[in-house]
């Protein structure tokens, strides 16, 4: 058991000063004072001096394998590694394939998925990749998401040169899909859905919403904020209908406080702020093509976007602490159904924690019940990491 003191709590609601107790991987009590527990040798006890505590961040979008390709096999990205996702508060990922669904493959997808949760992490994935008809293991979506436990929905790119550009018959069909094999493992059912900078923007989604009857809750957009106005405002009517729209962390502090500007205008226009969630697109290639379609400079993120931008929706006067935490933990959990678990510190979650330093510095990190990190120092290391 592990009793944490005189914290400052986020969960991500503002609690004030709480103990917090954790037996195994979960919390079981959040208490003013939790006395009687100091000399048990079976507890440690760590007093977190006033520090501010919050829960670990949910990082909807990882290429946990690495992504790329758009330049040939020269251009692959590097894997994920678990150290660089807790040093970012990274405890739950969501892995998945990116333009290449050849020789990325979801078979590599599940064993890495496997080991990160074996190191210490919380790893789900999805099946599908940019094409379709989707990628898959079993033999279609509805198969891998019912029978493999973690798989929680499918990956699809709409509007995108890259992509088989989908219309909304065949979003109908992969949501549907989705949506029944979610009732029956039981999951989310999540469908996620790059962006790109095409004509259609969200038409295909809307088209899909209006003609059939899945529901706005299982599509989530991602790329909303980086390719352009229409595109973002075309995000908004989807969140006042019901979905959700993803914003992809930048990976500099500038570039953040312009992602910032996006997230107010996005609540001046209506949006509810639960409607907002952020990931990282970590490990995910960011290529630059010319009006010609030519690939003509090619780089990657990293997961580290995600708390520069909470930190900028405070700095900018966007957001309250406790509001700019929701994006990565609360926001996140209720799109994959689990806020029970995950992106709260409640009795009977997990307690995946993140604790800060003064300058608001992610200095310490525990995934499901273990310390990870204490203070900057990796407690949790992957087999291969020195």
């Amino acid at each position: 058991m592990i009793l944490f003191k005189n914290a400052d709590v986020y969960a991500p609601k503002h609690l004030g000063y709480k103990d917090v107790l954790v037996e195994g991987r979960k919390i079981v009590a959040i208490e003013e004072a939790i006395n009687g527990y100091d000399n048990l040798t079976n507890v440690q006890v760590i007093d977190v001096n006033g520090k501010k505590m919050g829960p670990g961040y949910i990082d909807l979008h990882e290429h946990i394998t690495g992504g790329g390709g758009e330049q040939g096999p020269v251009s692959r990205t590097p894997e994920a590694t678990i150290g660089t996702l807790l040093d970012c508060g990274v405890t739950t990922v969501i892995g998945l394939l990116g333009t290449d669904g050849i020789s990325r493959s979801l078979e590599n997808l599940l064993a890495k998925a496997r080991a990160l949760n074996e190191e210490g992490l919380t790893c789900y994935i999805l099946t599908g990749s940019y094409g379709y008809p989707s990628v898959n293991i079993t033999g279609n979506i509805e198969r891998d998401i019912t029978l493999i436990d973690l798989i929680i929905g499918v990956k699809l790119a709409v509007s995108d040169h890259r992509s088989s550009n989908p219309q909304g018959e065949e979003i109908i069909k992969v949501a549907t899909a989705a949506r029944r094999a979610g009732l029956l493992a039981p999951c989310c059912g999540l469908v996620t859905m790059h962006m790109g900078s095409g004509k259609g923007r969200l038409e295909p989604i809307f088209y899909a919403l209006e003609h059939s009857d899945i529901l706005a809750k299982n599509l989530l957009p991602t790329h909303m904020n980086t390719r352009g106005k229409e595109l973002l405002d075309d995000g908004i009517r989807l969140a006042k209908m019901g979905g959700h729209i993803d914003f992809t962390a930048s990976g500099t502090v500038q570039g953040n406080k312009e992602e910032a500007a996006k997230v107010r205008y996005c609540l001046e226009q209506g949006v509810p702020l639960s409607s907002i969630t952020v990931s990282s697109d970590g490990y995910g290639s960011q290529p630059r093509f010319n009006t010609k379609g030519e690939c003509i400079g090619l780089t990657y993120s990293t997961p580290c976007g995600l708390h520069q931008l909470v930190k900028a929706l405070v700095e900018e006067k966007v957001l309250k602490f406790e509001e700019s935490l929701t994006l990565v933990t609360s926001n996140a959990a209720q799109v994959l159904d689990m806020s029970n678990a995950k992106g709260n510190i409640i009795i009977g979650a997990d307690a995946d924690l993140l604790i800060y330093n003064e300058d608001f510095v992610i200095e310490s990190v525990f995934a499901k019940g273990k310390i990870a990190v204490w203070e900057n120092k990796h407690i949790i290391k992957g087999r291969f990491e020195i």
